[in-house]
């Protein structure tokens, strides 16, 4: 399944790669599980020069070396790197530890000190060079959404990358409602929870383990389609084995009927609305 990545994005799959201390795992056989994620389609890849100290970055330059025209590729750059000055100087590390001349999309991590006019400033100068084709934010909340918008006016971001899983809906309240009015694309960390997904023996589990056996899936491409059933939302597992990626790869063929929908929205239920956005 594709979605449009923002508005008048190109079509890509809804469900990528993320690279979140994959630098812990064997080097090996991260980059073979990236590559074998290509293989079956999972052609977003996501990774940020803080990831590792820029390790993430390396080990997905090493894994798309030859194949850099299959991929989305996105990074971030980091708050107190986001200066004007400072976020062409990350931008131009990342691409060198990357081994590419071009990033698909360029995120500004999170809200930093810096003026929202200075990181997009330098993402336009960016984007007229070809160094970046797109460029968005992430870890942003209706409000910092509001005045990014007035900054850069609409059409401009590209996507907004938040915390998004089964046990934490928060953003379904505001954001993704904000993100589908404005054109821009939603991207899903952690899409799985931080070591926190249903257990098979708890209620939720049983019902992710059920409505799986009834579309010959698992219970995580059942949570990644869920997810993901919004043309505005894409995911971002990381996964560092081969076999966990052909796992997540399943999911694009898994479409849930109404009743699943429903189904999971009451096992899982998003909750009241914080009053701060979650974040990891």
């Amino acid at each position: 399944m594709k979605h449009a990545f923002g508005a008048g994005g190109p079509a890509i799959p809804s469900i990528g790669q993320g690279t979140w201390n994959i630098e812990l795992a064997d080097r090996a056989g991260a980059v073979a599980a990236l590559r074998r994620g290509l293989d079956l389609g999972l052609s977003h890849v996501d990774t940020a020069e803080m990831y590792g100290s820029g390790r993430s970055e390396e080990i997905v330059g090493e894994a798309i070396a030859g194949r850099r025209d299959e991929v989305f590729l996105v990074s971030k750059v980091l708050p107190h790197n986001a200066s004007r000055a400072g976020t062409r100087k990350a931008c131009e590390q990342s691409l060198k530890r990357l081994r590419t001349d071009r990033l698909d999309c360029y995120l500004l991590h999170w809200r930093g000190s810096y003026a929202l006019e200075e990181t997009f400033g330098a993402f336009e100068d960016l984007q007229r060079e070809g160094k970046i084709l797109s460029w968005g934010v992430s870890n942003f909340d209706t409000d910092d959404l509001d005045e990014a918008l007035a900054v850069a006016g609409r059409g401009h971001i590209a996507c907004n990358q938040v915390l998004y899983h089964l046990g934490e809906r928060a953003i379904e309240h505001a954001v993704i409602p904000w993100c589908e009015r404005h054109g821009v694309a939603v991207t899903a960390y952690s899409p799985f929870g931080q070591d926190d997904f249903p257990t098979p023996n708890s209620a939720g589990g049983r019902l992710l383990a059920e409505i799986a056996a009834a579309h010959g899936a698992t219970p995580r491409q059942v949570a990644l389609a869920f997810l993901t059933s919004r043309p505005s939302v894409f995911a971002i597992p990381k996964a560092a084995k081969a076999a966990h990626v052909e796992d997540n790869a399943g999911a694009l063929r898994l479409s849930l009927g109404e009743g699943d929908i429903a189904r999971l929205d009451a096992a899982f239920p998003r909750g009241p609305r914080p009053r701060s956005l979650p974040m990891l």
